[in-house]
């Protein structure tokens, strides 16, 4: 059973979550304000964290970057509708996925499982290539570790899905329509801008260009292309 740690100072909403989530076959804890929402996401073990951003004591954006500081346990933040800033900068702190109040606890039940999913995915690879190489670019599926001439990059789990999709599709445009389902796990909306942001955020932390190129174009109508200019590039195997 999978432990879900509730963090939102909406009693009454925890506990309407609470009776639903139970029933879909979740553990759930429920704490209501942020410091103490923090202290029990990095002292206990749970299988996701569904935080709110409005919170008493410490809010949600800040509890968000010190239990990323910690660990990478799943994250799913809950905005205010309407808050698209919150929802950006939530995304690009380590957020995994989040939902705009009011939402339908299906979709949050969705929403949760998504993720839940994603996680698993990403500890059961073990089979296939260990690591990718594309220019300066090393990524270690093994590890999930990712580094660019050398150095050590801190890539969120979302980041670390983009990117290994784009190097393997290096020199091909990967569509929003992929990235959004392969790594969010759900449909592409006209509106979801969620890739987009994940992608802003690893570009920065790449580095833009590869001489005079884009490490990344976005191709306008279409998705986004990541630059091969190296002759080493590939898949390599550490059997």
């Amino acid at each position: 059973m999978d432990r879900l740690l509730l963090i939102d100072d909406d009693v009454e909403l925890c506990q309407l979550l609470m009776d639903y989530l139970r029933p879909e076959g979740f553990e759930i804890v429920s704490v209501h304000d942020g410091i103490e929402g923090l202290r029990f996401a990095v002292e206990a073990g749970y299988s996701l964290v569904v935080l709110d951003i409005m919170l008493p004591g410490m809010n949600g954006l800040e509890v968000l970057q010190r239990i990323r500081a910690e660990m990478d346990t799943p994250i799913l933040m809950l905005t205010a509708r309407g808050e698209e800033v919150d929802r950006i900068v939530g995304l690009e702190m380590g957020a995994d996925d989040y939902l705009p109040k009011p939402f339908n606890p299906r979709e949050l039940v969705a929403r949760i499982r998504a993720v839940l999913r994603r996680t698993r995915d990403r500890a059961a690879v073990r089979n296939g290539p260990e690591r990718i190489i594309v220019g300066d670019v090393d990524m270690d599926l093994g590890t999930r570790e990712v580094r660019r001439g050398g150095m050590h990059l801190e890539v969120t789990s979302i980041e670390f899905n983009l990117l290994e999709i784009l190097l393997r599709e290096a020199g091909r445009v990967v569509t929003r329509e992929y990235l959004t389902e392969k790594v969010l796990g759900r449909a592409f909306t006209a509106y979801d801008r969620s890739v987009d942001v994940h992608l802003s955020s690893l570009r920065k932390k790449l580095g833009h260009k590869i001489g005079d190129l884009d490490r990344i174009k976005t191709v306008r109508g279409s998705g986004y292309i990541y630059i091969d200019v190296s002759h080493n590039s590939g898949i390599e195997n550490n059997d």
